[in-house]
């Protein structure tokens, strides 16, 4: 039984440590809000509280957001998940693989097949961060790509330069977490001859009524918004005026195009809690979104004991036994209950001491525990 206030004294500790600026965050089951907390800063400098209004970005929770879009082409009957995506993108025809993924970027093979829808979906594709590698590929990818979220390219530009770098993996051989989802995301905008906010405008954020999500944020709801934040040398909060490496800016220039469907949504707790009520099969009436087969695909895992054993992220194992990989995201369960439990929270806070990262991101959310 969950104590009255036990997400804020969970969360305050680490606010009045300095670890955090603040967090927002709720939890609802079997129909109501169970519990909701806002605690600290949204903002460093004007001292901002944080609200549960507040908006957030949402990193990589952006993932699922976009998946969802692309399962509803998926159900319509637009793209079958072992398709080469080649139809759609004929700029990755002829991609290559690195022998080693840390060796010399001359040193590839020819990919063994094609990327498939399924492989984006699942992060199979053998795309990656160049961030999570110590050789030749990481700067190659900070030089040829540019930063994750507020990126100067077109998405055009974008895929012709990515066509231009190795693989670092055959195609469905592993999981590797990286650009998958930002390919997908361009992929149904190019599908659907429209930007990627508009198609997730139209297919996902407006039929659940998350009026505060999308890649910008108005001017009259900027004061709101979670500012970028990180330590200084000395191990204290700071404000950003940019994320490390350029990814993110404080405020998005006006006319960029690029979206990126990986990381680059801002939301609030309450929409997120929208979104995900709609992946345990609680949406409201009409805003179901998936066939409940396809749903229950998204919820399922989609790797092979082989890949869950063997998937490394940042040099350590990326797959505990309660994790598994699922459409464009991956979930926790608890073997012992089933539960219908949504936790949404987000937070303003950086990577550790001496690494920053972006300012707010939600940080956990379990469907069908």
């Amino acid at each position: 039984m969950m104590t009255k206030h036990s997400i804020e004294q969970a969360i305050r500790p680490g606010v009045e440590a300095g670890e955090l600026a603040g967090a927002a965050a709720l939890v609802w089951r079997d129909g109501a809000v169970l519990q909701t907390a806002a605690v600290g800063r949204r903002e460093l400098v004007s001292g901002r509280p944080v609200e549960r209004d507040t908006i957030f970005r949402l990193a990589s929770l952006t993932k699922p957001v976009t998946s969802v879009a692309a399962l509803m082409l998926l159900d319509e009957g637009r793209f079958a998940l072992d398709e080469p995506i080649t139809g759609c993108a004929p700029e990755l025809a002829r991609m290559r693989v690195l022998r080693d993924p840390n060796g010399p970027l001359d040193q590839t093979d020819e990919a063994r097949r094609p990327i498939t829808f399924r492989d984006l979906l699942t992060h199979r594709s053998g795309l990656t961060y160049g961030e999570f590698h110590r050789g030749p590929i990481a700067p190659a990818h900070a030089e040829t790509l540019g930063p994750e979220i507020d990126n100067p390219l077109t998405p055009d530009a974008w895929i012709a330069r990515l066509a231009t770098l190795p693989l670092i993996d055959h195609p469905g051989a592993g999981f590797h977490y990286g650009h998958s989802t930002d390919l997908l995301g361009f992929l149904i905008a190019r599908l659907e001859g429209a930007p990627l906010s508009a198609v997730l405008e139209r297919r996902v954020l407006a039929p659940l009524g998350m009026a505060d999500t999308g890649f910008t944020v108005p001017p009259h709801k900027r004061d709101r918004c979670a500012g970028l934040c990180g330590f200084d040398g000395e191990g204290r909060l700071t404000a950003l005026a940019a994320a490390p490496g350029g990814h993110a800016l404080a405020q998005r220039p006006d006319g960029m195009t690029f979206e990126s469907g990986s990381g680059g949504l801002w939301s609030t707790v309450d929409d997120y809690l929208a979104f995900a009520r709609m992946l345990i099969g609680d949406a409201e009436p009409g805003a179901e979104l998936l066939r409940p087969e396809t749903r229950a695909m998204m919820t399922s895992n989609q790797l092979t004991p082989e890949q869950r054993t063997t998937t490394r992220m940042l040099g350590g194992p990326s797959s505990p036994p309660d994790v598994a990989t699922a459409w464009g995201w991956r979930s926790s369960w608890n073997r012992r209950r089933r539960i219908r439990c949504c936790v949404a929270a987000a937070w303003v806070r950086s990577a550790g001491r001496g690494r920053t990262a972006v300012g707010g991101r939600p940080i956990r959310m379990t469907a069908r525990c």
